[in-house]
């Protein structure tokens, strides 16, 4: 694989938001491409994409002001 298809292959895939929920409140998220996160508005909570993967685990997300 070259170094291209290696870094497209780790990014996050915005399609994937039609099967994911927040796991605190099973509500919509969306996605922040800059920050690779996926949010949470109803739990108040940002929860990280490391690698094109979300870690949706609540003691793994950041608390949004």
């Amino acid at each position: 694989m070259t170094e291209g298809a290696a870094t497209m292959s780790k990014r996050f895939d915005p399609k994937m938001l039609e099967a994911l929920v927040c796991p605190q409140t099973r509500t919509l998220l969306s996605y922040d491409a800059e920050r690779q996160e996926l949010v949470s508005r109803a739990a108040h909570l940002a929860y990280p994409i490391r690698d094109g993967i979300p870690i949706l685990i609540v003691d793994e997300a950041r608390p949004l002001e």
